[in-house]
């Protein structure tokens, strides 16, 4: 019985400290961390996405630090009207997914 509590609890921590991993960073944070020159420009991050889905249009931007790295996520619906998720690492607009929304 003490094994199967140890085991629980140890379950129950991993998944806490996985969801303490991402945070949303604020538009404040965002400004600091482009003029420090840390990550790209917002404008440079959406084309990027943009040029993946020509035609396209952003529909929401986040900009996220997720296990020490910054992570910029965008909506993009192209022009056929289909909605996409793009991430990029926005230290160099790498693109890390391009995945179709459902």
């Amino acid at each position: 019985m003490k094994i199967l509590t140890v085991a629980l609890t140890a379950a129950a921590l991993s998944l806490t400290a996985g969801l303490a991993q991402a945070r949303d960073l604020s538009p404040d944070e965002t400004l600091k961390l482009r003029d420090a020159d840390t990550i790209q420009a917002v404008e440079k991050l959406d084309a990027a996405a943009l040029a993946l889905h020509p035609g396209g249009k952003t529909e929401d931007t986040e900009l996220e630090e997720e296990y020490g790295r910054y992570i910029y996520q965008v909506e993009v619906r192209d022009a056929q009207g289909v909605q996409w998720d793009v991430e990029l690492d926005a230290t160099n607009a790498q693109v890390l997914k391009n995945q179709r929304d459902d």
